[in-house]
């Protein structure tokens, strides 16, 4: 039974937007990553350098705790996170049973276009390059839901709530 549900991809995939989307259409709590971070990870991003894993270390803990709580306390959750690496994921996601991965998937130039035209947001298109970089594409025993960000978000959630285990959930 699906518990939480994390929506993962690059910044600018459409993380908040979906995510946001699939908590209040199964009327789930939502949590973005963003607010997670320290001040110091944000201004190392708003100054246009790259986090490091150690940066990302408390961050995603904090993120896995926020998981751990919400299916401890049997409040179902829909979390962001851009879980980049394998290595991430299986801090945040890791052996948790019942937890679905949501992969946003896209190509640079439309995420780079999204970025450049969001206003207000610490993360600059300058970064965009290393997380495509760093990013290792959900496979194999992870099972990821693969939804194209070139689809309206009303779509990627329509979809999302017709994959396998989403759906399996909410037809008991």
């Amino acid at each position: 039974m699906v518990k939480a549900i994390v929506v993962m991809g690059v910044s600018g995939s459409g993380k908040t937007t979906v995510a946001r989307l699939l908590a209040g259409r199964l009327g789930w709590r939502f949590a973005e990553a963003d607010e997670f971070h320290s001040a110091a990870n944000v201004a190392k991003m708003r100054g246009g350098v790259p986090l490091t894993d150690e940066d990302r270390a408390p961050w995603l803990a904090a993120i896995a705790s926020y998981i751990d709580d919400a299916i401890a306390s049997g409040k179902l959750a829909v979390v962001t996170c851009s879980a980049l690496k394998r290595r991430y994921r299986d801090v945040i996601i890791g052996s948790r049973p019942g937890v679905a991965l949501v992969y946003l998937k896209g190509d640079y130039d439309t995420i780079a276009k999204r970025i450049a035209a969001r206003p207000h947001h610490y993360m600059p298109v300058s970064l965009l390059k290393s997380q495509f970089e760093a990013l290792e594409e959900p496979a194999g025993p992870e099972e990821a839901i693969v939804v194209s960000v070139d689809l309206p978000p009303d779509e990627i959630v329509r979809e999302i709530l017709q994959a396998g285990p989403i759906k399996s959930h909410l037809s008991r």
